[in-house]
């Protein structure tokens, strides 16, 4: 088709032909950085723990005044909770995947490093917490009895720096750190504290990435007591959770009454919890998108229509001429598509822009090119779309109705 007549039409209409260029380009440049907000949003929301989530509950406790021997009632406690039908293992917790604190502490290749080589998320593990997270060991092995400490000695030990202690590190870390190599029986420090790599597992999450990257998490052989922590309980079948928990509030108020029941959840609670406002910001940015989307589409639905009806005759005479529906058709997609290809081009620039106003001010990561060619196509088949309704009716007219307009 030739476009010197669409281009002779636009020109006699540069105010209205303007509005939408303008109104195609602002559509594109925040849906394009939108959709990249909602894809680092929905990449967060499920990037993984690395434990059985689905097996997974807690139980939170708080002691009335100070509880002398704490050590004891922990073992009762675990004692108690794994004789609960249903119960497959259960341990004390300092801390677990996505949670709003955390413990942590840089990590170097050599005593007292000035500057750490990474950050890490310290969990206390004492027996069976491999078992219970339901991580996945891929190298190593896991704590020997005799690596265990109890988390308060440990803490206070004077000698700890000297000692040091074994740990087991993600596949992360020992990536990072060891590029190339076997991280398996090399020393690492925190501080001046040996630490010996005796294991590693493919993925564990740390409670948040701040300071760090969420990957990067670390074992120690510290049996944290409930005061310290939380009794983090796997259950044999998803389905008998909400049971579980009832009875092991039960089993745990049975051992000691005076304390409180300060939480008790499923996992998945808890991380529905933790991302809750990254789901509410991927519907406002969606909202954003589809109220932009049909705006544009009306204002291209809206001009078009009006043109239909402005070039009555005109389209009449060319019918007489012979043209053909599809010719009109054709000819009003081919406007509509000129139209939108000038926005997206203007759109992608200012995509672009806003992307680098976002990077320096909220330190966001760089655009990939690829949501570019996203956004235009999705302009342009909206553009086609919404067209084609006015298109088809100035198509219908009948050239001896169009040729006796005035």
């Amino acid at each position: 088709m030739d476009i010197r007549p669409i281009l002779s039409t636009l020109r006699r209409h540069k105010t209205a032909a303007s509005l939408i260029v303008l109104e195609i380009a602002l559509t594109c440049a925040i849906v394009c950085n939108a959709l990249f907000l909602i894809g680092q949003r929905i990449e967060k929301i499920n990037q993984p723990s690395g434990i059985a989530e689905t097996e997974l509950i807690e139980v939170r406790l708080g002691g009335i005044g100070t509880q002398v021997n704490a050590a004891a009632r922990t073992r009762e406690d675990l004692a108690a909770l794994q004789a609960i039908p249903g119960v497959k293992s259960a341990v004390t917790l300092n801390q677990i995947p996505f949670r709003n604190s955390s413990w942590n502490t840089g990590l170097g290749l050599t005593p007292n490093q000035e500057r750490s080589t990474l950050s890490t998320s310290q969990y206390f593990a004492r027996e069976g917490a491999l078992e219970t997270l339901g991580v996945e060991l891929i190298a190593g092995r896991d704590f020997q009895s005799d690596e265990y400490r109890d988390a308060a000695d440990a803490l206070t030990d004077e000698n700890a720096e000297k000692t040091g202690s074994a740990i087991i590190v993600t596949k992360a870390i020992a990536d990072k750190m060891f590029p190339g190599g076997d991280a398996l029986g090399k020393t690492v420090y925190s501080g001046s504290m040996p630490l010996r790599i005796v294991g590693i597992v493919k993925v564990l999450a740390r409670p948040n990435p701040v300071g760090g990257d969420i990957q990067y998490s670390i074992m120690l052989p510290l049996r944290a007591t409930y005061d310290e922590g939380f009794y983090l309980i796997r259950v044999t079948d998803p389905a008998r959770r909400d049971e579980v928990i009832k009875a092991a509030v039960t089993a745990l108020e049975r051992v000691d009454s005076s304390r409180l029941i300060r939480g008790k959840s499923t996992y998945e609670e808890q991380r529905r919890k933790y991302f809750a406002n990254d789901r509410a910001m991927v519907g406002l940015l969606i909202t954003v998108c589809v109220a932009l989307l049909v705006v544009t589409a009306l204002g291209i639905v809206g001009l078009a229509s009006f043109w239909v009806q402005q070039r009555t005759k005109q389209i009449g005479i060319r019918r007489a001429l012979g043209a053909t529906r599809s010719q009109i058709l054709r000819y009003f997609q081919t406007e509509n598509f000129l139209l939108a290809t000038v926005g997206i081009v203007l759109g992608m620039l200012m995509a672009y822009t806003i992307n680098l106003w976002l990077m320096n001010n909220y330190e966001l990561p760089r655009m990939p090119i690829s949501y570019l060619p996203i956004g235009a196509v999705l302009l342009w088949l909206l553009g086609q779309v919404a067209v084609f309704g006015p298109a088809r009716r100035a198509a219908a007219v009948p050239p001896a109705v169009a040729t006796r307009s005035a």
